[in-house]
Formats: structure tokens, sequence, C-alpha cells
């Protein structure tokens, strides 16, 4: 009669730890994928604290291509708005627009060697190829994050316990149609 018990006890302890490391496995793994979305949200930031500067930079040449620089100015609205928000999709949309008020920036920029040669100018687009490359690894490791998060949270046995632990899949970052490639930076 002892020995039952004994076995029902450490049964139970079993099954109390078990319960346990997939609720902490589940739990790290959303903490994980919660910290890389932060990890994209501060390269947006970043990209978007470098756009007034270079709109700066570009209206001292070209103060009558206005309406490309309010469109920048709109696309880092949104971008810092985004960035404050929990949507993957607001995120990339709001990626996709500055990638494309960039593109038209960048263009702009090509008619007037005066503003390519400046040092200033050049700066900037060297900082804003560094962003873009730093935003790009954030994308893949929050991605990775995401992928771990997903496979405990649909298979067995973990996802036993994601209701308990209120877990759920996430959803990858992608970019919008169109967006795989960063804005192109010519010097």
């Amino acid at each position: 009669m002892i020995w039952a018990l004994i076995i029902i006890v450490v049964l139970l302890v079993l099954l109390a730890v078990f319960v346990m490391v997939g609720f902490n496995k589940l739990r790290k793994a959303d903490i994980t994928a919660q910290e890389a979305l932060g990890g994209i949200d501060v390269q947006l930031t970043r990209r978007a604290d470098l756009i007034p500067n270079l709109v700066n930079t570009v209206k001292g040449y070209a103060a009558h291509e206005s309406g490309v620089l309010e469109a920048v100015t709109a696309a880092r609205a949104h971008m810092q708005q985004a960035a404050q928000g929990s949507s993957v999709a607001d995120k990339a949309a709001a990626e996709a627009q500055m990638s494309g008020a960039l593109g038209r920036l960048f263009a702009v920029a090509e008619n007037y060697p005066q503003l390519q040669a400046a040092p200033n100018f050049m700066a900037l687009q060297t900082e804003l190829a560094e962003t873009e490359n730093k935003l790009s690894f954030a994308r893949q490791f929050y991605n990775d994050a995401v992928s771990r998060l997903n496979q405990a949270v649909q298979t067995i046995p973990w996802m036993l316990f994601s209701g308990m632990a209120n877990v759920r899949a996430r959803e990858f970052y992608q970019a919008p149609a169109g967006q795989e490639l960063p804005p192109q930076v010519q010097f």
C-alpha cells in the first residue's frame, strides 16, 4: 500500500514538472518572438529618425521637389505610428510606404550632382544602408523566433499547454508584394 502511494506521489510530481516545463517553454518562445518584434521596431524607428536629416539635406538642394519631400515625411509619420503598435501587417505596410518614398527621394537626388557629392548626404546614405541591413537581420530573427514558437504551439505535447500559457501562433513578417528588396541607395 505504501509503495502504491509513493508511486502515485512520484507520478504527480513528474506530471507537475512536465506541465511547468511545457508552460515555461511556450512562454519563453513567446517572449523571444515579442523581443524580436521589438528589434524590428528599433530599426524602423532608427530609420525614421534618419529621415528628417535626409529631407533637410535634400531640401537645401531641391526645395521645389515638395511633393516628394511631403511623401517621405508622411511615410515617416506612418512608420512611427506602426512602430508603436503590435500589428506585423501594419509595420510591413509602413515599411513599404517608406521604401517607396525613399526610392522617389533618391531618384530626385540623382538630378543634383552637388547633392550626391555632399558629405552630409553621403553619410546619411551610408547610415540608411546600414539600417536597412540591420532591419533585414531583425526581420529574419523575428521570423526565426516565430517559426520556433509556431512549431511548439502546433505540436504535441506542447500544444496541450498553449491555452494554459496563453500563447498562440504568431504571423510571420512578410514584406508586401514588390518590397522584397530594400530601397536602392546609390552613391
